[in-house]
């Protein structure tokens, strides 16, 4: 695999790969996925722009799904959270027969629920802060952004480095709401697939529900850290590994049912 991301693999099993959202990197997003690395090899993707990959010119959703899709080698398990959720849906689309999986926590991709007053107005203030991003400061576009999507992580006083960057990252990224997935395709592609809200607003349930019904996916809630479900830790971790551990026996019976005829 030669994606030209900086990818943390850890642990033995069957191999899962992590795309993280905006502003927080593969560490901070999944570090309290780690455990899982017990059971299954862990392939943290570093989007690019953090860790060690490469600065983009923009963050592009449909530059990024590429570079995810190759993540996958020979089959693997795609997990993907917040724009990190955009990009897994764009790259699963990309390699239908390389997914095992697809698990996503509060896509941004809202355009799946236009039509909905609080969608249509998140979408609004949305344009409206990114038409605003040179004329604000980065904690200023930042603590924006997050009161928008409900993210609990405190935003301290003054940025450190990381969060600087993360930040400035997010202030040209390309928004996530212009993604069209091929939802027809990914529908009828094989793999199991799950979406996860955190219950904490109705712009992500609306969008969550409705990404649900054109992936023909499970649907589940997981509440108590907002958007950033992932630092939910163990309930996160437990429906998770129960749905990767379903699709397992799902992909084993199907290839003995092959194998037989």
């Amino acid at each position: 695999m030669a994606s030209g991301l900086d990818v943390i693999e850890i642990g033995s099993g069957p191999p899962v790969v992590f795309v993280h959202g905006s502003v927080v990197g593969a560490e901070g997003t999944w570090r309290r996925q780690l455990e899982l690395a017990e059971r299954w090899t862990l392939r943290l993707a570093n989007r690019p722009g953090f860790g060690q990959s490469p600065e983009p010119e923009r963050g592009d959703f449909e530059l990024e799904a590429p570079m995810v899709a190759e993540l996958l080698g020979e089959g693997a398990h795609l997990v993907g959270h917040s724009y990190g959720g955009v990009i897994a849906i764009c790259a699963a689309a990309l390699r239908p027969a390389a997914v095992f999986s697809l698990t996503v926590s509060e896509p941004g991709c809202l355009r799946v629920a236009a039509g909905s007053p609080e969608v249509d107005r998140q979408i609004a203030g949305g344009e409206l802060l990114f038409s605003r991003a040179g004329e604000l400061a980065p904690r200023q576009f930042l603590l924006a952004f997050r009161g928008g999507a409900g993210v609990t992580r405190e935003t301290p006083a003054e940025l450190d480095d990381e969060l600087l960057a993360g930040a400035r990252l997010l202030m040209r990224e390309r928004p996530p709401w212009e993604a069209s997935p091929p939802w027809r395709r990914l529908r009828a592609a094989p793999f199991e697939k799950l979406v996860l809200s955190g219950g904490h607003s109705q712009v992500f349930e609306r969008v969550c529900d409705a990404t649900a019904r054109e992936l023909g996916a499970e649907r589940d809630t997981i509440s108590g850290h907002g958007h950033t479900i992932p630092a939910c830790g163990a309930p996160y971790n437990e429906r998770l590994e129960r749905f990767l551990t379903s699709s397992e026996a799902r992909r084993a019976g199907a290839r003995a049912s092959t194998e037989a005829g």
